[in-house]
Formats: C-alpha cells, structure tokens, sequence
C-alpha cells in the first residue's frame, strides 16, 4: 500500500506546541542545578509521544504507535469496531482482547471503516 493509501489519526498538535513552550520554561530551572536537569525529560518525552502516538490504518492493517514501540494488527484479526463510553474508538479483536485506538474518537469510525477499502453498512436498509 502506498502512503497516500494510509488514513492517520493524530493527538491535537496542540499538546506539541504545549511541550516545546514546556521545555522552553524548564531551561532556567534546568540549568540553575545540574541534578535538576531531569525536569527536560518531562515536556521532551510529552513532546514526542505528541509527535509519535496516533493510528494508522490502510486496507492491511491497523498500526497503534505509542511513544516507544508500535503494534501492528492485521484486520482479519478485527470482529468489531465501536465507540466506548469515554468517546474513543475500541478495536475488539478475536481472541476478545479490546484494543483503545489512539487518537482516535467514536465520531471518526467512519473513516476508519473507509480505509480498509469496505463502506458503512445502510442504516435504512431492509430487514432492520
């Protein structure tokens, strides 16, 4: 699949500006004492999990990255996709096991379910 094939879902970019402004203000308090020089850790790794984390979905699978690692989850592993009551996108796979989409939202469903190349069913199709 090509990158253009690929629907990403990403944290407000919001929170990155927050973490530069953060390790901005850390400086002085930072520089003041060398074992204080750990407080840049804070804003630094909120900044590249802001950067990082998200959803990726093509017609193949489903990638979840988290600020260290990442999962990939074939959809034939996938039996339900569904809102929770926190408005996050949950992936149930078939094991069971519920997976939390990251920066994902219940309202953006759609177009996940778009991605992998299949449309929504009708709601006011017959036999309902």
């Amino acid at each position: 699949m090509s990158r253009a094939d690929t629907v990403r879902f990403r944290h407000n970019q919001a929170i990155l500006a927050a973490a530069i402004v953060a390790f901005i203000g850390a400086l002085p308090l930072a520089s003041a004492r060398w074992w204080l020089l750990w407080v840049l850790l804070v804003p630094l790794a909120v900044g590249v999990w802001a950067w990082r984390s998200g959803t990726d979905a093509d017609a193949r699978e489903l990638r979840l990255r988290a600020l260290l690692g990442q999962r990939r989850v074939p959809w034939a592993r996938v039996a339900e996709l569904a809102g929770d009551t926190r408005g996050r996108a949950v992936a149930r796979l078939d094991d069971g096991q519920v997976l939390v989409l990251p920066a994902v939202r219940a309202t953006d469903l759609p177009r996940l379910i778009t991605a992998t190349g299949q449309q929504m069913p009708d709601d006011d199709a017959p036999g309902q």
